[in-house]
């Protein structure tokens, strides 16, 4: 749980975006030990990059009030992952908005896209899932 700061509220009085992102992030943090990510990762020469990123807004959030975020991993293939966040009030439980991220494997000398570790595999397909994607995909149509 994080609370909305007050370098966080913009001139509107509510969150600025570019904090929802903050948290989402923070999420991602917190996401990554359940899925072997992570520093683990990292000492195999491996990281996680985001290649692509979508928020929707359900309700705002202004100064001081309890976040919180669940995330689930809804697809993954041997190079990629889609991750999303739900941020909600950690007290009240209303939406406040969600987050989809395309996470991609990669071999951190070389800063090329490379195959996630077996074990890391295997523990995708035991993480929550959730509800197919609403804005993001694995692979982009052919021709997009």
């Amino acid at each position: 749980m994080t609370r909305v700061l007050p370098e966080w509220v913009d001139h509107y009085g509510h969150m600025n975006l570019a904090y929802y992102l903050l948290v989402f992030d923070m999420a991602t943090d917190a996401f990554w030990p359940s899925l072997a990510l992570g520093a683990g990762l990292r000492a195999e020469g491996l990281g996680t990059f985001a290649a692509e990123t979508w928020i929707g807004y359900a309700r705002e959030v202004t100064e001081a009030m309890p976040l919180a975020c669940d995330s689930e991993v809804l697809g993954f293939d041997d190079k990629r992952l889609l991750v999303r966040h739900r941020m909600h009030h950690a007290e009240e439980g209303w939406p406040a908005a969600e987050n989809e991220v395309l996470f991609l494997c990669v071999d951190l000398a070389r800063r090329k896209v490379s195959r996630w570790p077996d074990a890391v595999l295997a523990g995708f397909a035991h993480a929550p899932a959730g509800a197919p994607a609403k804005r993001l995909a694995l692979r982009r149509p052919a021709g997009g």
